[in-house]
């Protein structure tokens, strides 16, 4: 059954990229390649769902060489949809969902409270507008380097924030005293905060999607790994399959409904082989 045949009883397959799909050096092994290949040419709806922006989202699915209908980026505040193109692009996608805030108060809550920290906030557009230096591959090619103040009352869809001088424990104990309000938040590995619109994450938008595909939600999968995945998985778990990759935090642990192995190991492979 092709892709296009849409079968009655698909799932809706939501997966997250980094620590999930991808490795930390930016591979993916050839066994979750061939599963990711076999579940949509099974006809089930996969998609992905990642904290990433568009631009650097896009590169990831001409990766796994796989053309989902729809892609939730922005941790939820972005949704894309593929469109056709033309000769030289034969498949693009353009934003189709897009939530946004002033990011104005939480950056000055969090600029007194964390001492030397980097931060970058993503426009609507997909443009990233940031103080120091950034990780490699954490803000999209398009990007500039501006002043504290250069960030404040843009029209934004993420806030990241790094702090390189706290500790992981010290970190997550500032955030939490910040009581950061008006916005949704999630932290990362390391000292790394995500900021989105109040009320929206990666399962808020999977929810619409799945409205729009009615798809059934005892027949939604989710698979992730990261602090940013916890609604998603509390979400697909509630009635579905929320599943942590195996190297998760226990925060992360504790809110799925089904553990699969690490990333190393090929844990998502087991997920979508269960699907085939």
């Amino acid at each position: 059954m092709s892709a296009a045949e849409h079968r009655a009883d698909r799932h809706l397959v939501a997966l997250d990229i980094d620590g999930t799909i991808l490795h930390e050096d930016g591979s993916v092994s050839a066994r979750v390649q061939r599963a990711v290949s076999a579940v949509v040419a099974a006809g089930h709806e996969l998609m992905i769902a990642t904290g990433r922006s568009m631009d650097t989202t896009l590169p990831v699915l001409r990766q796994l060489g796989i053309t989902p209908e729809h892609t939730v980026c922005s941790n939820g505040a972005v949704t894309i949809r593929r469109e056709s193109g033309d000769d030289a692009e034969p498949v693009r996608y353009r934003k189709e969902f897009i939530e946004t805030f002033d990011p104005s108060a939480v950056l000055m809550t969090i600029r007194e409270a964390l001492q030397g920290a980097h931060y970058a906030v993503e426009d609507r557009d997909g443009f990233y507008r940031h103080t120091e230096q950034f990780p490699s591959g954490a803000v999209g090619r398009m990007s500039e380097q501006v002043p504290f103040e250069g960030l404040l009352g843009m029209e934004a869809t993420r806030v990241v924030v790094i702090s390189p001088n706290h500790g992981m424990e010290d970190f997550l104990k500032i955030v939490e005293q910040m009581g950061l309000h008006r916005v949704s938040y999630a932290v990362g590995w390391t000292a790394w905060l995500d900021i989105a619109p109040d009320g929206v994450n990666k399962a808020t938008a999977l929810e619409r999607l799945r409205e729009q595909l009615d798809i059934p939600r005892e027949r939604v999968v989710a698979v992730g790994d990261g602090r940013n995945d916890v609604e998603m998985l509390q979400w697909a778990g509630a009635h579905g399959r929320g599943v942590a990759m195996g190297q998760a935090p226990p925060d992360v642990l504790a809110a799925c409904s089904q553990v699969t192995a690490p990333v190393v190991q090929d844990g998502l492979a087991d997920v979508l082989e269960s699907l085939l």
